[in-house]
């Protein structure tokens, strides 16, 4: 059975984000990719196995070697994905922000002894 992985939790890792930012410039062999990390190369295999089911990766074969590339498709789609949120908690952070300015100017009336 060949279960899908999710995207979401697929970037929740560290490891796997770095690995996006890596491969944001240049397509890079596994070989390549681990000598960034202080991790062995069948750990960040897995990483590019998970990386690539979620479609976030795209691999290019030469010869022996897979040359991984990221799918900016898949990007935008989850940045598209993601930006009503967004927008959504800035009004609230920029509400949050205004409510405390006015609170901020209010007056500290004393209030005697408990």
């Amino acid at each position: 059975m060949n279960l899908r992985r999710d995207v979401f939790q697929a970037i929740a890792d560290p490891t796997r984000r770095a690995i996006l930012v890596l491969l944001a410039t240049q397509s890079l062999t596994a070989g390549a990719i681990a000598a960034n990390f202080g991790t062995a190369r069948p750990t960040v295999s897995k990483h590019l196995k998970i990386l690539a089911e979620c479609e976030l990766l795209d691999q290019d074969r030469s010869g022996r070697e897979i040359h991984y590339r990221l799918n900016p498709k898949k990007m935008i789609e989850i940045a598209d994905f993601i930006e009503p949120f967004r927008q959504m908690w800035d009004e609230r952070f920029n509400k949050l922000e205004d409510i405390m300015k006015k609170e901020s100017r209010q007056p500290v009336h004393d209030l005697g002894p408990y």
